[in-house]
Parts: structure tokens; C-alpha cells; sequence
């Protein structure tokens, strides 16, 4: 994909927007021409709540990043996460009858798995599909199956949909920025897209992103993302709860949830020798008793439950972690003190957190905008197993195969 004009991607957090402006350069290599990252209103969990607020946050990033670049975009590239995300998976079958396969019979293959999905539930629209298996008369093909001789084919995808109404009211709050969506990009692929090795991706890997009011999880093999699902709970969930079982304020809980040891082995710097919570916990609150006990069942009870649904998405896909190239954490909720071990022994597997080996500054922006720099990568070079839209603009020479063969809006 080749552009001379600026390209801009913006993510949708519910703390912080962030935005990324870059160029294609004529190698295929990127330019970025500035990033800029703002606090976020009006929209929680990827949804707008509030227009107005929305809008006047999404054009202050915006507009931020365009003076810095000293440029001015006329599109954009959404990453977003939304627990309104459905993530459907089924395969599609096709007689050959001893001929060969035809790049006409996987494209009739997708035509028929779209029109499913969408007579399924006409208030969803579809913003990914992926392709992760072809079965040629029992055989797994990991690439298309182009010339071979069968009797049957059958192909396996996944799609990724989001409400309409949810993409009309985002359309609508960039409309009133003077910018039109190109495309939108879910930020568990694009998390993955950027932190996993093309190895990794093609074993299978598992992500979970823990961030402050939702838990993502995105399964990959064979290159695709074969299943995700978005829960709307995460880290500060804990604190509201310690905040309402023990009536304390949420700067009061987020400061004992900041420095719990989730190794749950050593609480010295919390309680007192009684157990008891110590009193320079209590900021603003009024002194009083609060064991240990309660403390620590009102943080586990929260996590579990988050984990408990996590593996049981993790069944249901049949990607067994040990199997694979394991299971690895991010976001906010990842840094917690010894979260990653409570972890493995919770999934019975090793967990890893992913490592950055740059300088801190580096690092930080990095992690700051990985989902950002994971959708670069997939506008400028496209996805292998990703069926997507033709636009009118030109892509690299990396098109992939589904580039050219699906050339019809989803």
C-alpha cells in the first residue's frame, strides 16, 4: 500500500484516546509523523455514551496529533474493543466432485458464511473475517487449497461483528470532526498483530488484555484470530468492590489494590500483626476494623470469576494452551504485583507478560500505543488469513490472496 497523504489511526480507551499519524513510504515502509495521546469522555467500553463529550475529546487528540505532524487527515482507522463484539465461527462445505479447486469456490465459500451471518442477525455488521482452516476431503490445508484435486472442501472462518447503531453514533462523532472512518479494527487483532512472532501466531497463542473496565481474549492459530470475546469487567472492578464492601473511597482501594500482593503470600505492608487493615490506608474514611479475610475474599472472588469465564472461552475453542505457544497477558491489570503468577496457577500453565527489551522511554510508548502500531501493520502490509474489503486506494504488493478475490463491501 503505497500513500503519499497522511494516514491516521485512533484508538478508543476509556481513559485515554490515542492517535497515531503516520505515511507509506514508497518501499512499504512507515513514517510516523506524530502521536499524541488525550484523556477520553463520552465513550465507555469502545461505545459512545455521549456525543457531545465524545466528539470534543476525539477532536482534541486529533487535533493534537495534526499539529504536530503538521498535517491534516481526512480519514481515520478506529481500534476499538467492545463487549457488544460477537465472535462466530463455523464452517462452510463445498462439492468439487474430482475437479479441481477454484479461487471461485472459496470466494462462493465466504459469500455463503457472509450471507449467513448476516440473515443471523441483521443488527450486526461485519468489520473482520478471518480464515484459519480449509479441509480438502478430511485433510487440513493451512493455505489456500488452489489446484487440488477433491471430492470436498470445507472452509473454516470466524467473524467479528459490532452493532450497527454502535459503528452509526462512532460515524457519526468523527462526521462532526470533518473526518470519515476508513476501517475499524478490533484492538484484540490488532494487540496481537504487534506483540505475537509470525511463529507464535501460526502455533497458537492465547492473549488476554486485563484492562481497567474490561478483560479481552483473543485465541490465534494458523495466523487468524479464531476466537475473541470482550468481558465488561476489569481491574477497577476490584476497587469498586473493596470501596463498597468496606466502605472505603476508590483512591483509598485503588492504593491497597496497587501495592496487593496477588501471589497472596505476603501482606505485611497491608495489615497489622492483628490482621487488621493498617491505618494509613485510611486517607479520608474513618478508622476501623477491616480484617484481612474480607480483603483478600473480595479480591479473589472478583479475579476468579474473570478467570473462570476466560478458561471456559478457552475450552469452548478447543486451542488447548499447552499445546501452543501459551498464554500471555497485557494491559493495565498485568502489572499488578505477581498477577502473572497467580495466573499460571490459576490456568495450570505458564503465563508470561510480555517483555519490551527497549530503553524506558521507548518501552513506554510502546506499550502506550501497541494497538495502535499492531493497526499500521495491518493497513499497511494486509493479513494473510484476513478476507477484507478492496478500497479504492492501492495496496502493496502483500495483498493478500483473500485481498484479491473478496472485493466486495462487508
Amino acid at each position: 500500500m503505497n500513500s503519499s497523504e497522511p494516514l491516521g489511526i485512533i484508538e478508543l480507551g476509556n481513559i485515554n484516546l490515542k492517535c497515531l499519524i503516520f505515511k507509506i513510504k514508497d518501499d512499504n515502509s512507515s513514517e510516523i509523523l506524530s502521536a499524541s495521546i488525550t484523556q477520553s469522555a463520552g465513550i465507555h467500553n469502545g461505545v459512545i455514551i455521549n456525543l457531545k463529550n465524545a466528539t470534543e475529546s476525539l477532536r482534541l487528540c486529533i487535533s493534537e496529533a495534526e499539529k504536530k505532524a503538521k498535517a491534516s487527515l481526512k480519514k481515520i482507522n478506529v481500534v476499538l474493543e467492545q463487549p457488544e463484539f460477537l465472535c462466530t465461527k463455523f464452517s462452510k462445505h463445498r462439492k468439487i466432485n474430482g475437479s479441481k479447486i477454484h479461487k471461485d469456490d472459496i470466494e462462493f465459500l465466504l459469500k455463503e458464511g457472509k450471507k449467513q451471518v448476516t440473515l443471523n442477525d441483521t443488527k450486526q455488521s461485519i468489520i473482520h473475517i478471518f480464515n484459519h482452516n480449509y479441509i480438502v476431503d478430511g485433510k487440513t490445508f493451512d493455505e489456500e487449497p488452489i489446484d487440488v484435486y477433491a471430492d470436498n472442501l470445507s472452509h473454516e472462518m470466524t467473524f467479528v461483528t459490532m452493532p450497527k447503531n454502535n459503528i452509526k453514533n462512532i460515524n457519526q462523532v468523527f462526521i462532526d470532526c470533518d473526518i470519515d472512518v476508513e476501517r475499524f479494527i478490533s484492538c484484540t487483532f490488532a494487540l496481537g498483530a504487534e506483540l505475537f512472532s509470525n511463529t507464535q501466531l501460526k502455533f497458537g497463542s492465547t492473549l488476554i488484555n486485563f484492562g481497567y473496565e474490561k478483560t479481552s481474549l483473543g485465541l490465534f492459530k494458523n495466523l487468524a484470530l479464531v476466537h475473541s470475546i470482550t468481558i465488561p469487567v476489569g481491574i477497577n472492578h476490584i476497587v469498586k468492590d473493596i470501596s463498597k464492601v468496606c466502605l472505603l473511597n476508590l483512591e483509598e482501594s485503588e492504593k491497597i489494590i496497587n501495592i496487593f500482593d496477588f501471589s497472596f503470600s505476603n501482606f505485611s505492608n497491608i495489615f497489622d500483626k492483628n490482621s487488621f487493615l493498617k491505618e494509613v490506608y485510611f486517607d479520608s474514611s474513618n478508622f476501623r476494623k477491616i480484617s484481612e479475610s474480607l480483603i483478600l475474599n473480595i479480591i479473589k472472588s472478583r479475579i476468579d470469576e474473570i478467570f473462570e469465564i476466560i478458561k471456559k472461552q478457552i475450552l469452548i475453542s478447543n486451542l488447548n494452551p499447552k499445546n501452543s505457544s501459551g498464554i500471555f497477558i497485557t494491559g493495565g491489570g498485568s502489572n499488578l504485583h505477581n498477577f502473572k503468577d497467580y495466573s499460571s496457577k490459576y490456568f495450570a500453565t505458564k503465563v508470561e507478560k510480555f517483555q519490551i527489551k527497549q530503553t524506558d522511554k521507548e518501552k513506554k510508548q510502546i506499550e502506550d500505543f501497541a494497538a495502535c502500531f499492531g493497526a499500521l501493520k495491518i493497513i499497511r502490509d494486509g493479513w494473510e488469513t484476513e478476507a477484507i474489503p478492496q478500497r479504492s486506494n492501492k495496496f502493496s504488493e502483500k495483498s493478500t490472496f483473500f485481498d484479491k478475490i473478496f472485493r466486495y463491501r462487508v
